[in-house]
């Protein structure tokens, strides 16, 4: 799949600009082992790169003018770098309009140039496909126009473009994940630091299986921003009464069980899921550590059943799946996995028992709801790189 999806990218280049790319580069998309909503609120976070990837076929144009073909959508977009660059209608650029905006914010050293993307990375599966756009075209120019950014600035800049020209208050996880991924290996993120260390995991006799529920949602209109008022309100009435407390990470579960009539229902149920949440990651890694992998399951179960019905991000198809799956014996643990309101539910289940799984579930969620079911099976991949031909070193 990685090689069509190169040469597909590259004969598409060749036909529009009548001549081959200079670069290549991949970006991926990331699935999160555990760790959700919390990379905002200064938790720690386990995500990791996977093998769907955003696919840039770029050249220099020899002038400030730029052109940009989305090839999956079918559409292009021209501008002038010498122009003032401004959030577009057409919400797919923005992402890339945002990371050029950075680089010309910092004076670095930018020229035109004329780039064709596609992507593997399902769109509103929650695989963070906007991440890998950014990042990778936060990447490519830095390579193409020798920028010397480090990897945690290209990070940045990607989650910068997100906050400034598409209006997602987003947190660094996904970028990061994109950047900084490495195979057969999770990060355990810390988002107030962004330090980070990486885990070995080898799953054995298990697999991760994404299920997606087909049922697409976007960060700015599934109450992403709302669930992030909310905590914050909860971690300022929580600083009243524990001084000590600077961020949720220092908080206890006893301290917001103590505060539960004055947080009220809905902010303590938003503020109990995230401490417990960020408890979790800590018990993740040491199960991967440990290779206990029922308890890395029922950790990521008890992850959707906070997410469903305290954080309230979850909705009923994904619900659904999650339910499904868990009643499976060959499946040690099932949550939502993203923002919320669709996308994909991610699965730890024993390996050779993914075709008779969704098989199964497909008909069941079918039946239930008129929805066809997609899944993915996925691998722990290396983060964003420049792709070189076989006989040519990899950057």
């Amino acid at each position: 799949m990685k090689k069509k999806l190169i040469q597909n990218t590259t004969e598409h280049f060749e036909k529009l600009f009548h001549q081959k790319p200079t670069s290549l580069f991949l970006s991926p998309g990331r699935i999160n082992i555990i760790g959700e909503h919390v990379d905002y609120n200064d938790g720690f976070v386990l995500p990791a790169a996977i093998n769907k990837y955003v696919c840039i076929a770029m050249a220099p144009s020899e002038t400030m003018k730029c052109k940009i073909i989305a090839k999956d959508l079918n559409e292009i977009f021209e501008f002038d770098l010498n122009e003032e660059l401004v959030p577009n209608p057409e919400m797919w650029i923005n992402y890339i309009l945002g990371v050029l905006q950075q680089f010309k914010e910092k004076n670095l050293p930018l020229k035109g140039f004329n780039a064709v993307f596609s992507s593997t990375v399902p769109i509103g599966a929650g695989l963070s496909s906007s991440a890998a756009v950014e990042c990778g075209f936060a990447f490519a120019l830095n390579m193409l126009f020798d920028c010397n950014l480090s990897k945690q600035e290209i990070a940045l800049i990607g989650q910068k473009s997100e906050h400034t020209f598409v209006g997602v208050n987003c947190g660094i996880m996904d970028q990061f994940a994109s950047v900084f991924g490495k195979k057969n290996n999770v990060i355990k993120l810390d988002c107030n630091t962004l330090e980070y260390e990486y885990h070995k995991v080898d799953f054995k006799k298990y697999s991760l299986l994404l299920l997606d529920s087909n049922v697409k949602h976007t960060h700015l209109t599934s109450g992403y921003n709302v669930r992030r008022q909310e905590v914050e309100q909860g971690l300022a009435i929580i600083k009243q009464h524990f001084p000590e407390v600077k961020t949720f990470r220092n908080c206890t579960e006893s301290m917001v069980l103590q505060l539960k009539e004055t947080l009220g229902e809905t902010i303590f149920k938003r503020c109990h899921f995230v401490v417990k949440e960020i408890q979790r990651v800590q018990d993740a890694v040491c199960a991967i550590k440990t290779s206990a992998f029922q308890t890395l399951g029922n950790l990521m179960s008890e992850t959707h059943e906070g997410l469903s019905k305290e954080y309230e991000v979850s909705c009923d198809e994904i619900d659904f799946l999650v339910a499904m799956a868990q009643k499976e014996s060959t499946v040690l643990g099932a949550r939502m996995m993203g923002g919320g309101f669709g996308g994909c539910s991610i699965n730890l289940v024993e390996k050779g028992s993914e075709k008779e799984l969704i098989t199964k579930i497909s008909e069941q969620y079918k039946n239930q709801f008129g929805i066809e079911l997609k899944s993915y099976k996925v691998k722990i991949s290396k983060g964003t790189s420049e792709y070189k031909h076989p006989n040519k070193k990899e950057n």
